[in-house]
């Protein structure tokens, strides 16, 4: 699996040992949509995605019959080529479940951004639908897909790069064995994986190849 989020990665490194490698791409924000149709492209593997703080609002949209709907209506899907956004909402792509949530905690205006208690209240949500569909078919979820970080764990004390508390209850109902987010730049700086319990927790700037 392939995991990018926040910084382009051009070159002969953007899919350097990637061909027939992945089996999927993760992206977890703030990047431009083209580049992420692109790299779908050139490694010929589907996307999961949720926005950032920094992309434009792509919530309402659904996908029925190979054709895009809003609100009930035909419309252009206006995020990248290859992709299935997964914000608040599970998925099942290239054999693998996952949940997401995206945006960073509200520090100015703009989409995709969300108070604690809002975000807690998207959080029940998703554990909800996670729910029903782990009870339909025995399927827990394997990835939980993020903007931001949990709050204390890999976070940063400044408002716009807090992480969200809610989701340790979310882990905590879910129990993925992964959870991959962005937003964090280290610049520079080596980040280790943290754990919540017994789920990993990846912060991605740039491309991380992942296995599960």
């Amino acid at each position: 699996m392939l995991a990018v989020s926040d910084e382009v990665v051009d070159g002969p490194r953007r899919t350097a040992g990637l061909r027939g490698g992945v089996d999927l791409i993760v992206a977890a924000g703030d990047l431009p949509f083209d580049y992420l149709a692109e790299l779908s492209d050139e490694v010929d593997r589907p996307g999961v995605l949720v926005p950032g703080n920094h992309d434009p609002d792509i919530s309402g949209y659904a996908q029925r019959g190979g054709l895009w709907l809003r609100a009930g209506q035909p419309a252009g899907w206006p995020g990248p080529a290859g992709y299935v956004d997964a914000d608040r909402r599970v998925v099942d792509v290239a054999g693998l479940r996952v949940a997401g949530l995206g945006g960073s905690l509200r520090y100015r205006p703009g989409p995709n951004q969300w108070t604690q208690a809002e975000q807690a209240r998207r959080g029940r949500r998703l554990v909800r639908a996670a729910r029903r569909r782990t009870r339909r078919d025995g399927r827990a979820v394997d990835v939980l897909l993020t903007h931001a970080p949990p709050r204390h764990c890999g976070d940063r004390e400044d408002g716009p790069h807090q992480g969200f508390t809610c989701l340790h209850d979310v882990v905590a109902a879910l129990r993925p064995r992964l959870l991959v987010h962005g937003h964090i730049h280290p610049y520079g700086e080596r980040v280790p994986d943290r754990a919540l319990g017994g789920t990993r927790v990846v912060n991605v700037v740039g491309r991380k190849v992942l296995e599960l």
